[in-house]
């Protein structure tokens, strides 16, 4: 590196949401790993949740695979762990790894719950960027307990194929002119943005590598593929030019949490709670990612035709408090529901804007000493895990008093063609 070149770190949590449950329980006394036994994050069928969603390294010998249904994964390893999700724990954990990683640069970006990119180039230590990126996994390591894998190159496209190189817990670097001997002998679909589709099509064209594709004409790929051809040709290439967001420009344009309750929800108030367990994992993203919202939506589906509908309003001031998003959400929901039993229920908020600048209004209520309260709450949970201080109505109601996933809305934006 002569110091001129950019410098990027892709930074890769290994089995993410199985290490984050893994590391949580053995800090609170379990003597078992998870990571180390056949294990999987799953949903429980009886919760109408049943697939795996994250699995360990020996559950993978036994052929699980993510998405399948959880019965069938049993069948096949008939001793498997499974462990119900814990998405707010899933947030906790990621804000804490955002959170150390900006301890070593002021431009890192947020690419999905268990992926960030930071730029390094100008930073302390970066004319050694293998050892820098050691001290950054090993910190995360000692201080965090999970294990990341790290890709480091020029840009962020060869940064994150040079991640997957060696896994788990270590460093890798795919550089340009690492291309041809590191990246260009792999299977075509390990390029990214690859898909089953677009790899059946490259085969049957005798494109079996990414080297193949590398060296294939420009112009047959355009013929074939479009634009689309050129963006292929570019990746196998190594070609790719866009920044490192810094913190605070991530495209995110709503932040929403669903869950399917696991019996038909029949009354208004066993509702509002759901509401409640939902406005606080809502209420907790938006205030982690330094937003705040104007737009709230209620969705609710029907238990006996599955049919959806939903609620919206927008206010006059922006607000990341949990306890407003709240009484909105039970104020959309008794204006919506048509008394039939309810099977899924969710909370969505947009017109998202920064928390920097916040213009109040007269005509609504001042949530100011419920937000100092909120904050103190999501510091406790920071340092000691969601689970540490709940609502007193969740307890013997046999609903989760933090409810909801991390998949339905671009707070956690997944990768796109354009990185």
């Amino acid at each position: 590196m002569d110091g001129k070149e950019k410098l990027i770190f892709h930074v890769d949590v290994n089995s993410a949401f199985l290490s984050f449950e893994a590391v949580y329980r053995l800090q609170h006394g379990a003597t078992v790993d998870l990571r180390d036994i056949p294990s999987a994050v799953a949903g429980a069928q009886a919760t109408r949740h049943g697939i795996i969603l994250a699995k360990s390294g020996p559950t993978k010998k036994y052929g699980v695979r993510t998405g399948e249904p959880t019965w069938e994964a049993k069948r096949k390893c008939p001793h498997l762990v499974t462990v119900s999700p814990n998405y707010a724990l899933y947030m906790c954990c990621h804000h804490a790894m955002v959170e150390l990683l900006r301890k070593f640069s002021d431009r890192v970006q947020v690419f999905s719950v268990d992926e960030c990119f930071m730029d390094m180039a100008g930073m302390p230590g970066a004319d050694q960027p293998m050892e820098l990126a050691d001290k950054i996994r090993k910190r995360i390591k000692n201080e965090l307990g999970f294990t990341v894998s790290i890709g480091i190159s020029t840009n962020k496209l060869l940064a994150k194929m040079g991640s997957e190189f060696k896994k788990p817990d270590a460093v890798s670097t795919l550089f340009p002119w690492e291309i041809a001997e590191k990246m260009w002998p792999l299977p075509v679909e390990d390029l990214y943005m690859v898909g089953r589709a677009t790899s059946f099509k490259l085969r049957k064209m005798g494109i079996d590598t990414i080297g193949a594709l590398a060296n294939c004409d420009l112009e047959i790929l355009k013929y074939k593929f479009k634009s689309w051809g050129k963006l292929l040709w570019d990746y196998a290439n190594g070609i790719e030019n866009s920044e490192v967001s810094p913190p605070g420009r991530e495209l995110v344009k709503g932040i929403g949490n669903s869950t399917t309750v696991h019996f038909d929800v029949e009354d208004r108030e066993t509702a509002h709670q759901v509401l409640l367990s939902l406005a606080e994992t809502v209420g907790m993203r938006l205030r982690f990612g330094g937003r705040h919202c104007r737009v709230i939506a209620v969705s609710i589906k029907r238990a006996e035709d599955l049919i959806s509908y939903s609620h919206q309003l927008k206010i006059q001031s922006p607000i990341d408090s949990t306890a407003a998003i709240y009484e909105y959400c039970k104020k959309l929901f008794d204006e919506a529901w048509d008394g039939k039993p309810i099977r899924h229920l969710g909370v969505r908020v947009s017109d998202l804007s920064t928390a920097d600048h916040v213009q109040l209004s007269m005509f609504e209520k001042d949530w100011e000493k419920q937000k100092k309260i909120d904050r103190t709450v999501d510091q406790i949970r920071m340092r000691f895990g969601p689970g540490t201080i709940v609502r007193s109505n969740f307890i013997r109601s046999g609903l989760a008093p933090l409810e909801g996933g991390l998949s339905d809305d671009a707070s956690y934006p997944v990768m796109t063609s354009i990185l």
